[in-house]
């Protein structure tokens, strides 16, 4: 539990883990039996964390008093309030196999009792003797099983039904049955058991449970890598010198020194010395920033060049890294929108259940037939009614759609992404690493009137050869690719911010930034209308300039740009084929993403440019609103840590796999080989699979709205019932795996 602390104008806040929930319908209690504590505001419960956010008036006992009621509340509806030593513990835990055990117990124990169905299809019979079975069954049933008679229990209490409920009805009834059948038989009879349905369906929920779990683990991951770009320590510049404290003691108006190589601890101002700070995993922009005396400093990213000195303006909660983690916390709000569905209908399919089960025992007990007889067809009622074909419509239609999607480079690790992609109707696009290549290049070389531009350009790559700035590389490449012989510079010095000088040859350059040559007074005569047109159509530029007697001479502009990915245009367009809107959200000027946007083919109205990374999920959000009151649906597909909170925040997000981590750990759906066109991929496999679920759900219901009646009337015993429901789960399945054969 963390306490957030409240100003006079907000109402207070608590943060309280969870532990215990399994569905959407959980949340809803959890959320009712908050809200239902006197002084609560409001109450969010989050599934991806398992965690929920309180806002409270402020109580006469203060926060302690509120916690203790909050937790009364969670414990009093069935669920677990965790201390922040439980949650932290939890938390550690990160082993994709944890929890499986019970998984693995549940397969060794039910697989002999599965045996003898397959020894039956070849006139083999492997039937276990009735002791053995039972031996086998009961410990799947109550010890693997007891979370469902627990969570179905709450369920009861609080009139309510879930798929934990319908779990320990029906598995209940096959072991309830097996037993009374065989305890009843006559001697040298062995009669047919249904040990082996009761064990095998707990063994599949418990299967699914585990799954959804290691998933909701990788929700957590984002928070998790985020945590991570900030360090541990600081370098607390003092009286005494340099001293080394942990970032918790940091406060405002602090000054920090901070090495070459280190990531910025906190925000700040620069006060001493001249840097180049890689901002690439907050901004998603690969060029570095040069900062001087009196620029803004953001924690989480890398000093480049230098010592430098930074006075902090923000700590804690109030930095930009922190925003955008609590950004991220509150878009991973867990939906599940055809789970929920089933735990709808769930909550009236079983008490109605329930009542024809009873009205079957009570109207044939009426009728004479004896108890045994009546009991049977009651029990029938129930078997028939085992939600084992209910509860796997929906998990093997996902993981058949998601096993096949990462055949295709396409890895879906949120289901409910999968489950709302099909209902896409627009896709935004982060720019810079996602349609374009994300590499800056010599885009244009403008030489001075009368010099050469290959011998230019050979003296310009000379004196970047031994630099591993971005810009320094791509003109380094640019004379590659003209198959030039680079020689080598000497006496080269890198000017912090500004750029490089050095000598090529006996003959002395300086090249750098325009405001650089602005500095000394370098005049670009006919070429400064160029180098101004440069710039309003986004360009980085450059220029090279020779020292001469006169003083400085210019020498040649150099344009920097990036690249569109290749199918990047063919990837939009087929999306716009199929009535999807794109839109391109872009932290650059206007003018570089106008240009960019008439290369990919999209309309100026489709872009939104010059966006903050903290802005991204506001333009997500405004998407989805949409225009004149029409909600959409809207994806977005990014690559760096600023695209965190918009992947988060829209109904679907889609991650670059040659993007940051952080961005594929908030995103549902990662496309691992980062080709745009595997969005319209990913879109369609979305809709077949959804297709499957509902089809799925459709026969599934079909089974019990058909055989219960037919059980009720005593024309299904409870073998019948068992195949059926059986062949139910069979035919979904099957279907399932019909998504194998889907293709790009």
């Amino acid at each position: 539990m963390n306490t957030s602390l409240p100003t006079p104008s907000e109402p207070h806040a608590l943060d309280l883990s969870i532990g215990g929930m399994t569905c959407a319908s959980c949340v809803g209690r959890v959320e009712r039996a908050l809200r239902k504590v006197p002084g609560v505001q409001d109450a969010t419960v989050n599934l991806a964390t398992e965690s929920a956010r309180v806002q409270f008036a402020a109580p006469e006992g203060g926060d302690a008093a509120m916690d203790a009621l909050l937790r009364r509340a969670v414990r009093n509806a069935g669920y677990e309030p965790l201390t922040p030593a439980a949650s932290a513990a939890r938390e550690q835990d990160e082993s994709p196999w944890a929890g499986f055990t019970p998984v693995a117990i549940g397969l060794l124990l039910s697989a002999p009792l599965v045996l003898p169905m397959v020894g039956d299809l070849f006139g083999v019979h492997w039937m276990l003797p009735a002791w053995l079975q039972f031996v086998l069954a009961t410990p799947v049933q109550f010890v693997l099983g007891a979370r469902f008679y627990k969570a179905g229990w709450h369920a009861a209490r609080a009139l309510s039904g879930n798929m934990d409920l319908l779990v320990a009805i029906g598995t209940s009834a096959g072991w309830g049955l097996s037993v009374w059948l065989w305890l009843t038989a006559h001697p040298g009879h062995t009669p047919h058991l249904y040990f082996e349905a009761s064990a095998v369906v707990v063994t599949l929920v418990l299967l699914g449970k585990w799954l959804e779990a290691r998933a909701k683990r990788q929700t957590t991951a984002a928070i998790r890598a985020l945590h991570g770009l900030r360090p541990d320590v600081a370098h607390l510049l003092g009286k005494g010198g340099e001293v080394d404290v942990p970032i918790a003691e940091v406060m405002v108006g602090d000054r920090l020194v901070v090495r070459p190589g280190e990531r910025i601890p906190v925000d700040g101002e620069l006060r001493e010395g001249q840097t180049q700070v890689d901002e690439s995993m907050l901004t998603g922009e690969p060029l570095p920033v040069a900062k001087e005396p009196g620029g803004l400093l953001t924690g989480g990213s890398i000093n480049g060049e230098g010592r430098i000195v930074l006075e902090v303006h923000a700590v804690g909660a109030e930095t930009v890294l922190s925003r955008i983690i609590r950004l991220v916390e509150d878009a991973q709000a867990a939906k599940a929108p055809i789970q929920r569905l089933v735990d709808q209908v769930s909550s009236v399919f079983v008490p109605v259940v329930l009542v024809i089960a009873l009205l079957t025992l009570l109207g044939w007990l009426w009728a004479g037939v004896g108890a045994e007889t009546a009991l049977i067809r009651a029990v029938a009622v129930l078997v028939i009614a085992c939600p084992c074909a209910l509860g796997l419509a929906t998990p093997a239609a996902i993981m058949a759609g998601t096993g096949v999607a990462a055949k295709h480079g396409i890895l879906i690790k949120d289901a409910q992404a999968l489950e709302l992609a099909h209902k896409v109707d627009t896709v935004a696009f982060d720019k810079t690493g996602t349609l374009t290549v994300g590499q800056p290049r010599l885009a244009v070389l403008v030489v001075a009137p009368g010099l050469d531009e290959a011998a230019v350009l050979r003296d310009a790559a000379s004196l970047q050869s031994g630099s591993e700035h971005p810009l320094a590389r791509a003109v380094v490449q640019a004379a590659r690719d003209r198959a030039l012989e680079v020689p080598a510079p000497d006496g080269v010095r890198a000017v912090p911010g500004r750029g490089s000088d050095g000598e090529v040859q006996g003959r002395s350059y300086l090249l750098g930034s325009l405001r650089w040559m602005e500095e000394l007074g370098v005049a670009l005569g006919p070429l400064a209308g160029r180098a101004r047109a440069l710039q309003d159509e986004g360009a980085t530029v450059s220029a090279l300039v020779r020292r001469v007697a006169q003083g400085l001479e210019l020498q040649a502009l150099m344009a920097f740009g990036d690249e569109p990915k290749p199918g990047a245009r063919e990837a939009l367009a087929l999306l716009r084929a199929r009535g999807i809107r794109t839109v391109m959200i872009s932290g650059d000027n206007r003018g570089a993403a106008l240009a960019m946007a008439q290369r990919l083919g999209l309309d100026a109205q489709d872009v939104r440019a010059e966006v903050l990374p903290g802005d991204k999920a506001a333009q997500v959000v405004a998407l989805q609103q949409g225009e004149a009151g029409q909600s959409r649906t809207v994806a977005m597909v990014g690559d760096g840590v600023n695209d965190a909170p918009a992947l988060a925040a829209a109904d679907v997000g889609m991650a670059m796999g040659n993007g940051t981590d952080v961005a594929m750990h908030a995103a549902g759906i990662t496309l691992m080989r980062g080709e745009p066109r595997l969005v319209a991929a990913a879109l369609d496999i979305s809709h077949r699979t959804v297709a499957k679920i509902r089809q799925n759900l459709f026969w599934a219901f079909a089974y019990n709205v058909a055989g219960i009646p037919l059980a009720a009337l005593g024309y299904l015993n409870p073998v019948v019932a068992g195949a059926a429901m059986a062949l139910s789960s069979v035919s979904v399945m099957t279907n399932a795996l019909l998504l194998k054969r889907w293709r790009m």
